[in-house]
């Protein structure tokens, strides 16, 4: 893009402004660094809110790199300071939850893909392992979701205590869980066998049925229930 005089978007003609562009064209028509440059506003003394956009998208790898990056990540980036981090991590997570299938209560599950449809723009940037699970009534339809437990990058420590203690007080007919493998694969390991064969146990002696316990991973989940891996506590 042409400057005319300073390093300022003020300094340039209106019709290359993102702002303006974006209002005549629509965002379609502005590249990654023009979207990004209208969420900070403003850049640096020596350097146009672009200019620093396309420093942060450098040094972080792209969107990917920035829907996945830290607070002090982009703090690290001159220009960018915690309120400007705050906006582009909200935004972020406003467009994350804006192509996320609505999970909402009364909505009737009919297939595992109904859940990775919901959780997988939510969780697919996330760096630990993140443990739900998904309250439903005696027709399985959902009452509440919740977080059991957040882990590091290898495992997250879940205690069927902790799990069922939600399902019990909700008056929860069963249960689905779901984690995500920040690595991507979601191919279940040893822990996530014995695990789901602690929680399926538990369940049974409470009285709740455990429907399913899917893995998310990069645009691909496993499915516990899909894989006939939960006839019995000892199949998994």
């Amino acid at each position: 893009m042409r400057h005319v005089q300073g390093n300022g978007i003020t300094c340039w003609p209106e019709t290359e402004r993102p702002r303006e562009r974006l209002l005549a064209k629509g965002p379609e028509a502005l590249s990654d660094a023009q979207l990004l440059a209208i969420l900070l506003r403003t850049g640096r003394r020596d350097s146009s809110a672009v200019q620093v956009a396309m420093e942060v998208l450098h040094r972080l790898g792209g969107l990917s790199g920035l829907a996945a990056c830290g607070v002090d990540e982009l703090c690290a980036v001159p220009g960018v300071g915690p309120a400007k981090a705050a906006q582009l991590k909200a935004a972020l997570a406003l467009g994350r939850r804006a192509v996320a299938t609505p999970l909402s209560t009364g909505m009737r599950l009919s297939s595992s893909r109904d859940l990775f449809t919901h959780f997988h723009p939510l969780l697919r940037d996330v760096k630990h392992e993140l443990f739900k699970v998904v309250l439903l009534d005696a027709k399985n339809t959902v009452l509440k979701e919740l977080t059991v437990s957040e882990g590091s990058l290898t495992l997250s420590i879940v205690h069927p205590r902790e799990v069922f203690a939600a399902a019990v007080r909700e008056s929860a007919a069963a249960v689905i869980f779901l984690h995500n493998h920040p690595s991507g694969d979601p191919t279940p390991s040893p822990e996530d066998r014995q695990l789901t064969e602690r929680l399926v146990a538990a369940g049974h002696v409470l009285g709740i049925r455990v429907l399913d316990h899917i893995i998310l991973g990069e645009h691909r989940y496993v499915s516990f229930a899909d894989e006939g891996w939960l006839t019995d506590a000892g199949a998994c």
